[in-house]
């Protein structure tokens, strides 16, 4: 493994967004160099895309730019190895220690912090097989990292869709060396040297296409916040490196996610069918009309308290064409996934800042969908 980008997952999304940003970046002369992907699960579904990732794949950008239809097609080149956890984990271990990689990206899904009981400290050992979870298996990469090239340069840039994401990720994982009883010198130097980078990453990717390649928006960002020693994987016109990360994440997640997760709760209680999708529902009126009353009665009052107002009604105005792009076929019944974890993630956070900051607003729908009546 000789790459400067290590990435864990083999997700559509980050198909056509970290590895289509790279692979752009690369034409440029701009990118840190090629990924090596990781697939970190053992399904039939993901084994198939592993196999073809390294070969190129093709990211099909369709929808609608300034009012006008566009469908792009390109060839996605960035990815030069492909490597399973199962199968591949001295070899992963061996290369992550050499130094060479540089930057870390993950898209681990909705579970994918999660530990696991027998994962344990005897995983460290030169023999053993890769642990389940994925912050046991960044563990043990950073430990041996630690005992062989302690003064590289790695910053982890965690693309989960978590609030403070990279926080996140590093005290999860620092309390897991905690209970693994390492050395002290090595939880400091878990704390004190990996950048790990808070990021937001915004792009409808509703369609993969068989067996790699996606389907896209033309819409795309990565806000990265910004930090001493952050090393990124490219330059590209979608990565914004900012100060106010939380103010990305608040128009993402409390109007294009929640809109989908409200959209999916009523596509739930109406039992509609599955193939139902995101346009579907905003052309039917009557949930529109839910959609919108949402956003105005209970969303935007919240941002006009932050005085964030402004920036999120402009946000709104290009929402609701992305919702309305006719090329694009995102069905609910893949957005209600996980649906009750995604409720707390998307809707509680602007329940409770109404809470604190505007005790008087109702959110009957929010506060509904949060708290469904018991049959």
């Amino acid at each position: 493994m000789n790459t400067p980008i290590l990435q864990f997952g083999t997700s559509r999304f980050l198909q056509a967004h970290a590895d289509l940003f790279v692979s752009e970046a690369l034409s440029r002369g701009e990118a840190l160099g090629r990924i090596t992907v990781v697939q970190t699960t053992d399904s039939p579904a993901s084994t198939a895309r592993l196999a073809a990732l390294a070969e190129g794949y093709e990211v099909i950008v369709r929808g609608l730019r300034g009012g006008e239809p566009v469908e792009e097609r390109q060839r996605v080149t960035s990815v030069q190895a492909a490597l399973s956890t199962a199968r591949d984990w001295p070899q992963l271990r061996a290369g992550f220690a050499s130094g060479t990689v540089q930057v870390v990206l993950s898209n681990t899904g909705d579970a994918g912090y999660q530990g696991f009981d027998d994962d344990s400290a005897a995983q460290l050992g030169a023999a053993a097989a890769a642990p389940r979870g994925f912050p046991a298996k960044l563990l043990v990469l950073l430990h041996e990292r630690w005992q062989r090239v302690p003064e590289a340069p790695l910053s982890l840039l965690p693309c989960e869709l978590i609030s403070r994401n990279g926080d996140t990720l590093r005290d999860i994982v620092s309390q897991l060396a905690q209970q693994w009883q390492l050395p002290t010198e090595f939880q400091a130097w878990l704390l004190a040297h990996p950048v790990w980078a808070n990021s937001l990453v915004d792009r409808i990717v509703p369609e993969a296409l068989s067996p790699a390649g996606a389907v896209a928006e033309p819409y795309a960002l990565w806000a990265i916040e910004r930090q001493p020693r952050l090393v990124l994987p490219c330059t590209h016109p979608a990565i914004v490196v900012t100060d106010a990360l939380q103010e990305f994440e608040r128009l993402k997640l409390w109007l294009l996610n929640l809109g989908h997760t409200l959209l999916a709760e009523l596509w739930l209680r109406a039992g509609q069918p599955p193939g139902m999708t995101v346009l579907d529902a905003m052309r039917d009126l009557a949930w529109h009309r839910v959609l919108q009353g949402v956003w105005q009665d209970e969303v935007l009052p919240v941002f006009d308290a932050l005085g964030e107002g402004p920036a999120a009604r402009d946000y709104l105005v290009e929402l609701r064409s992305r919702l309305l792009n006719p090329f694009v076929a995102h069905r609910l019944a893949d957005i209600a996934q996980n649906h009750a974890v995604k409720k707390q993630r998307r809707l509680a956070p602007v329940v409770a800042e109404a809470q604190a900051r505007l005790p008087g607003l109702a959110q009957p729908w929010l506060r509904a969908a949060l708290h469904p009546p018991t049959q």
